[in-house]
């Protein structure tokens, strides 16, 4: 399954890429996360999230690591994630490009999933997907706004 979202922040890239590195901004703003601590060891990110929509409903663990970072421009993710409704292995693409009224975020990403994921057809896990992408940008978006309110 292919998907691509954009999102545009009225911050500069820099700010935006500081934000959508911090551990804490990334567990307030995951949709649905329980836990999300970075495991030093093996260099990732362990989460647990719960998901409800539609016919997609469950607990998820996994594991989210970020590759080839290119300060402030371009990181990949690799996730993959097992829970009762399935698994997912996804890559995406994450590119912030600056604008000249602020940030624009381009996220490219490709999934294989199995189980009830796989089942709900491609139709409904793009929605699925794009719906959980905007709920976090909308999310890292609302905790930087409450960054700037504190910080004024």
């Amino acid at each position: 399954m292919k998907l691509e979202y954009s999102y545009k922040f009225s911050e500069s890239r820099e700010e935006v890429w500081n934000f959508m590195q911090n551990e804490d901004v990334l567990r307030n703003s995951l949709p649905g996360c329980k836990s999300f601590e970075k495991d030093p060891e093996k260099d990732v990110y362990i989460s647990e999230m719960g998901i409800s929509i539609g016919p997609i409903k469950g607990i998820f663990y996994g594991e989210v690591k970020q590759l080839n970072q290119e300060k402030p421009a371009y990181y990949k993710l690799k996730v993959h994630g097992k829970g009762k409704p399935g698994e997912i292995d996804a890559t995406a693409d994450m590119f912030l490009e600056e604008e000249e009224d602020g940030t624009r975020v381009d996220c490219k990403a490709d999934a294989q999933v199995t189980g009830v994921l796989a089942s709900a057809g491609q139709r409904v896990m793009n929605g699925a997907a794009k719906l959980i992408l905007g709920q976090f940008f909308k999310a890292v978006d609302q905790e930087m706004k409450k960054t700037a309110e504190k910080n004024a």
